[in-house]
């Protein structure tokens, strides 16, 4: 009988992707500390699990509040883990710890609150036997006093469009988280090659189209290097580019969280008047790019060479207007309304159809843990899809965004363009001195 009454429900829960991976907490990733001489003031790691200050509120441990201790970033620790023979059992275990079941429990509940009532009032009106196995006669006599049910058959001929609905539901959402982390992707490699381009091309002023530069000889046109002004300007590229990553995770994060932790990061890191020009700002994260734009703009190296630095910049624009697409335009609210009014609707029906289907146990008493296994499940695929759809929340942004300002100052610290040779000499002449 369970069999029977489950067979929808695996048609149903084969279609779902699985987002366990997103769930898992795994030991934290190391973060190696900045070169830049400014100390940050920031929070967050690219690691976040879940609380463990016991006085944390019940709130931070399952639902919106739980969002920021899903910011996960696997290594190779985290993978072996991850793929353990173990995982199932490591599953189970922490059942009633999952974030997402308890999300769902006053669903959970009504939908088994009605499960209990369909069983007590067909026990009340149609008879029911007790331990000894002793039948008695209904509590509840009269003709109004019928046995209440509904046909299996009107549930399994509409599971596949509600597992159709569910599908296309998880698939979206997961599509969107997939989306926004690509484009954090982007951020990291093109804030990478930013910084590296400048770095090597820096003070050399010829065209390196014009053939005076070949098989790796400098340029006629390469002028003599400030290392003063070289390490501020090219600071300058390394902080503008943090500056941007950092403010586009702050658009992107609710200001209850972020806005306090942010305004100390940029006044720790920049200037104070570049620290109030982006914080004064409407948005934020364009006017960073502004003050990039300007930072390679100073930089003494050819025209062509500062196009290319700017094409990295155009990325930049695009993947903070993909972000704020997604975070502007959810997926349409009709569809995710009607799945979920479709779901609710069947799984509050489905006890009328269960209480037939028990018959061979104890006054059909196994309908119950069924009604409630079968939503728990349901319920939960629902609850993924809506987790998943806004990503911004679940991303270890300021991971990404410690992780860039790290990369790029230790970029920007190479020896560039004309100071390979003159190092060279200058350690050379450092390893003879103490010889004579």
């Amino acid at each position: 009988m369970l069999f029977r009454c489950m067979a929808a429900f695996a048609v149903l829960a084969a279609a779902a992707p699985t987002c366990e991976a997103f769930s898992t907490n795994p030991t934290p990733l190391a973060i190696k500390p900045s070169t830049s001489s400014q100390q940050r003031t920031n929070k967050s790691a690219l690691f976040m699990g879940p609380p463990t200050d016991p006085s944390a509120p019940a709130t931070d441990l399952y639902g919106e509040g739980s969002r920021k201790y899903r910011r996960t970033v696997y290594t190779h620790d985290q993978w072996v883990k991850h793929r353990s023979p173990d995982r199932f059992v490591n599953n189970l275990s922490t059942l009633f710890n999952s974030g997402i079941y308890k999300n769902v429990g006053k669903e959970v509940v009504f939908t088994t609150s009605v499960a209990i009532f369909v069983w007590a009032w067909n026990l009340l009106v149609g008879g029911y036997q007790d331990l000894s196995g002793v039948a008695h006669d209904p509590i509840i006599q009269g003709e109004w006093a019928k046995i209440v049910g509904l046909p299996l058959q009107a549930f399994t001929t509409v599971s596949p469009s509600l597992g159709l609905l569910l599908a296309f539901r998880t698939n979206s959402s997961y599509k969107r988280w997939d989306e926004a982390r690509k484009f954090w992707g982007l951020n990291i490699n093109h804030t990478r090659d930013l910084n590296r381009m400048a770095t090597a091309w820096y003070g050399n002023e010829g065209d390196p189209w014009d053939g005076t530069e070949f098989m790796g000889a400098p340029s006629s046109k390469a002028q003599a290097i400030d290392p003063a002004e070289r390490q501020y300007l090219l600071g300058q590229i390394s902080l503008m580019t943090w500056a941007f990553v950092r403010s586009m995770k702050r658009h992107l994060s609710p200001p209850d969280e972020d806005e306090e932790d942010y305004i100390a990061e940029m006044k720790s890191r920049l200037s104070p008047e570049q620290a109030e020009a982006i914080i004064s700002a409407v948005h934020r994260p364009n006017r960073a790019l502004y003050d990039l734009s300007v930072a390679i703009e100073k930089l003494p190296m050819h025209f062509l060479r500062k196009d290319e630095l700017n094409k990295n910049l155009s990325i930049f624009e695009d993947t903070l207007g993909g972000c704020e697409r997604l975070l502007s335009s959810p997926i349409p609210l009709f569809y995710s309304r009607h799945t979920a009014r479709f779901l609710s609707t069947w799984l509050l029906l489905l006890p009328f159809a269960l209480y037939g289907q028990f018959g061979d146990s104890w006054n059909h008493i196994m309908m119950i843990p069924a009604t409630a296994f079968i939503s728990v499940s349901l319920f939960g695929i629902e609850e993924l899809a809506t987790q998943l759809e806004e990503p911004f929340t679940i991303l270890p942004m300021q991971g990404f965004c410690d992780k860039i300002g790290g990369w790029c100052d230790e970029i920007t610290s190479w020896a560039g363009q004309g100071q390979e040779a003159e190092e060279a000499v200058q350690a050379n002449i450092a390893e003879i001195a103490p010889s004579r």
